[in-house]
């Protein structure tokens, strides 16, 4: 049977700010991305989320990202990779303290925005990503974009590599995705968001911004939780995978 996980990115506010509506979603995925404080986040929020997703049964995962609260953790930076590593398990670290506080854990580990970009083709950052993770606890899986370079590293240090797909985001014919400043690079229809979705959790295939099928075969699927309907969008595509026969299930 066909089983896909539903990831989001969640927690993603600071003191009085929040973008997305986390309790709402926490009733849709099964897998939670909690940002870790460098691109969002901060402890009171950190807790908050462990503690909804603790008590929905939603797996808990530590979304790391570079310093960069200003930019969202969408700006392009060199960080020295010693220094990388630590800020990684730094992250993954405090994420930890208020999941076992929650009565769960930390299950996974997924990069965010331009360190998620980057880890695709850059060698040196996806090691340095990898060696944060070593250090915070080397079973952790991690959380990626199919053939990139930080699941080869991954895979090759001995951590689960798990593969990911977006289905509101267009793809190059590489199976990349299209830089967010490019036109057409969020897939902003809803009923095309949820065909991709099933399309992706069914076939492992997705139409690329050419227009050229590519293969994406991925064990979960990310839902953008700062877009607007972002709840009901979600809604949409979990039922429409049910209906499709697909089982809705946590990887880790």
């Amino acid at each position: 049977m066909t089983s896909i996980d539903l990831n989001a990115d969640l927690g993603e506010g600071f003191g009085r700010w929040r973008l997305t509506d986390d309790e709402q979603l926490l009733s849709v995925v099964t897998s939670a991305n909690v940002a870790c404080g460098f691109h969002a986040g901060d402890a009171a929020t950190m807790r908050r989320v462990c503690e909804l997703a603790a008590g929905r049964g939603v797996t808990i995962g530590a979304q790391v990202s570079y310093r960069d609260l200003a930019g969202f953790g969408r700006r392009a930076m060199d960080v020295p990779p010693a220094e990388l590593a630590a800020e990684v398990a730094y992250q993954i670290g405090a994420l930890e303290v208020f999941a076992r506080a929650a009565g769960s854990r930390v299950a996974y580990v997924k990069p965010h925005g331009a360190l998620y970009n980057r880890v695709v083709h850059d060698e040196e950052q996806a090691a340095a990503v990898v060696d944060g993770v070593l250090l915070a606890d080397a079973s952790l899986p991690v959380l990626g974009l199919p053939g990139s370079r930080l699941l080869e590293r991954a895979g090759k240090a001995g951590l689960p590599a798990v593969p990911e797909a977006f289905a509101d985001r267009a793809y190059t014919d590489e199976g990349t995705l299209v830089p967010r400043g490019r036109e057409g690079a969020v897939v902003s229809d809803p009923e095309t968001v949820v065909e991709r979705s099933v399309e992706l959790a069914r076939s492992g295939a997705v139409t690329a911004h050419s227009g050229a099928r590519i293969a994406v075969r991925a064990r979960s699927l990310c839902l953008h939780g700062d877009t607007p309907g972002a709840v009901e969008l979600a809604r949409r595509v979990r039922a429409r995978l049910t209906e499709a026969g697909v089982t809705v299930a946590a990887f880790a």
